[in-house]
């Protein structure tokens, strides 16, 4: 029996290293930022559609290198920028996210695909479903919550918004081109984690009714907007579920705890977004 113990410690010790040693060894592609062991998109992505038959684009986008260049001269159509929402995603690609091939697409696919790229408005009117799928079509996925707050540390939340520089917050009711606001970056180099268009993350939890400023109560600097539980959540079988969004928008209290489970994943709207990462 000690034997055995024995063998099972090892083991426990060689998984318990596995964890630091992947993150000492990660190299994250050009689209992205090393947080810790996972490689966050250095920018809220804009969704794009492209002919499957183009297989040099797609490995380009699918390895983290495409360029607004390559992607223009390509032939690709940006789907759905934030406040025109228009180009609409195709039918081939539903708000549930059922997606259907293109015909004679191989490997399948919708031709649509989720990129990390500065210099453009983020994709917006899309589905949990749609976001989760579009990354997953890229060789991404969408953050957990637990990642996008790891990944938003220190972003400038200074409140207000001078316009050009600062964080989206700004009332203005219009967002800006990604990565564009040059202080609005975090310690690990992400930009536009607080403001400019609503993030959807990975996790669901039951449908708040109601919005809290927690972080005033708790004495956790800045008044960022949580709905998130609080009154009207009483969860149980009878509570719709929701898609957790992250970060707020150009029209809402937005900061790094700014946390809203107040929308089905199927909600569309022109001010929510979302992020991938590896």
């Amino acid at each position: 029996m000690r034997r055995v113990s024995h063998v099972i410690s090892v083991t426990a010790v060689c998984l318990a290293a596995a964890a630091p040693a992947r993150a000492a060894t990660l190299r994250c592609p050009p689209d992205s930022v090393k947080v810790g062991n996972v490689c966050i998109d250095t920018y809220e992505a804009s969704v794009w559609q492209i002919p499957p038959t183009n297989t040099a684009l797609v490995k380009q986008v699918q390895s983290g290198r495409v360029t607004l260049a390559e992607l223009t001269g390509g032939g690709a159509t940006q789907l759905s920028p934030a406040t025109s929402c228009s180009r609409a995603y195709p039918t081939n690609f539903p708000d549930d996210g059922n997606w259907t091939p293109v015909p004679g697409a191989s490997p399948p696919s919708p031709g649509v695909y989720a990129v990390s790229i500065p210099g453009v408005l983020p994709s917006a009117c899309i589905t949990w479903f749609q976001a989760n799928q579009a990354c997953l079509l890229s060789g991404k996925r969408l953050l957990t919550n637990r990642e996008w707050q790891g990944a938003a540390a220190s972003t400038r939340d200074p409140g207000t918004d001078n316009g050009t520089t600062d964080c989206n917050v700004g009332h203005t009711g219009s967002p800006s081109d990604t990565g564009s606001r040059s202080n609005c970056q975090s310690a690990w180099g992400v930009f536009d984690m607080v403001g400019n268009v609503d993030e959807w993350v990975a996790d669901w939890a039951d449908k708040a009714t109601g919005c809290t400023d927690w972080t005033t109560s708790a004495g956790v600097p800045g008044s960022d907007f949580s709905c998130f539980g609080g009154p009207g959540g009483g969860g149980g079988a009878s509570s719709l579920p929701a898609g957790l969004i992250r970060g707020g928008n150009f029209g809402s209290f937005a900061g790094v705890f700014a946390v809203s489970a107040g929308r089905v994943p199927s909600d569309q709207t022109f001010f929510t977004g979302f992020r991938c990462g590896r």
